[in-house]
């Protein structure tokens, strides 16, 4: 599907549509892939649109597999939704061992559970969610691919002014939470490399959709007039649905030791220039604080998008499209990125 030739959303049931139509690459994908799928944290921003997607694009290849939601499942009525998208589900404490071994065994794992928001303030139930459950996971899954949710926040700032953060780069982590994220890429690779799993560490910068992400992170500022902090000078993104999809596909070249593959738009901008669209957009006024610095968190993603498909959804259309969102009263999930932090903490 190509975003660009569509209308904007105007309600939750149109956007989580959209976010969850299979690209014909995911049809194709879910065709090869053998097994079940396992979505471990299927709660979170991006997890049922993904599970929606691997429901539709298996239905739509012809395979007969069950797609399966773990989570605690805190957010009311979840549940039932994914059930009505005819995704099962198990609720379940996944730092409790006992309730991990008594998950349904699946070929296939998408592992999106984790800890950011509220890292600082708490740490250690940050290292246990992003360092320990991927121990467990680990251990309970030895002969299923996996394909696993990291950040490009390992990465740390490259220059504003370079082609972004490469899968070769060394890490160099910012912080607890960034630091926890490498962690968890090292305990899967440990299981990876012991039990010869296939692995793929999926380093996110950053998804968005039209209830959370940067450009809505700036365009609520706007409308609330609160100063716009451009400390991080520029930043990347790409629409969620897309980053679902390569998410998707990328079980099919899990690998050990783990392949790491950049998930990322392929459009650099400027906070500063971004920030003033949006204003134009909405008819508002904007304020900046801060000095633009040299370097930012940005993520190349050219090796996913020769692998899979260049994101086709323009950051012009992600912007109209945030645009409108806001100025109708749209659903906010409330879960700002904080992507301006350059300390790390979150």
């Amino acid at each position: 599907m190509n975003f660009n030739d569509l209308p904007a959303p105007t309600t939750v049931e149109e956007l989580e549509a959209g976010l969850s139509e299979p690209t014909e690459g995911v049809v194709k994908a879910m065709g090869e892939l053998t097994g079940d799928i396992l979505v471990l944290g299927v709660g979170g921003k991006m997890g049922p649109t993904l599970a929606r997607m691997a429901r539709r694009a298996s239905d739509a290849a012809g395979i007969s597999r069950r797609v399966i939601g773990v989570s605690r499942f805190s957010t009311p009525g979840l549940q039932r939704r994914l059930n009505c998208w005819n995704v099962e589900t198990v609720c379940c404490d996944l730092l409790d061992p006992a309730a991990i071994d008594r998950l349904p065994d699946a070929e296939n794992v998408v592992f999106m559970a984790g800890m950011k928001f509220g890292a600082t303030a708490n740490p250690a139930l940050t290292w246990a969610m992003n360092c320990h459950l991927p121990a467990l996971v680990g251990q309970r899954f030895p002969d299923s691919r996996i394909a696993v949710f990291s950040s490009g926040n390992v990465y740390g700032l490259t220059s504003a002014s370079g082609m972004g953060s490469v899968e070769s780069d060394s890490p160099a982590p910012i912080g607890e939470y960034a630091s926890t994220i490498l962690g968890r890429e090292r305990i899967f690779e440990y299981f990876s490399c012991l039990n010869n799993t296939p692995v793929v560490s999926l380093r996110l910068n950053y998804a968005v959709e039209l209830r959370y992400g940067v450009l809505v992170d700036l365009a609520r500022k706007i409308v609330e007039d609160k100063p716009i902090d451009v400390s991080i000078g520029s930043a990347n993104v790409i629409w969620q649905s897309e980053a679902n999809a390569v998410s998707l596909q990328s079980l099919l070249v899990a690998e050990s030791p783990p392949r790491v593959l950049n998930i990322a738009g392929p459009e650099f901008f400027r906070i500063r220039d971004v920030s003033e669209r949006l204003a134009e957009q909405l008819n508002k006024r904007v304020r900046f604080v801060g000095t633009e610095a040299v370097d930012a968190l940005l993520s190349n993603a050219t090796r996913s998008h020769r692998l899979f498909q260049r994101p086709t959804v323009s950051l012009d259309q992600m912007i109209r499209w945030t645009a409108d969102w806001i100025a109708r009263g749209g659903e906010d999930l409330g879960k700002p990125t904080h992507f301006e932090s350059r300390d790390g903490k979150y």
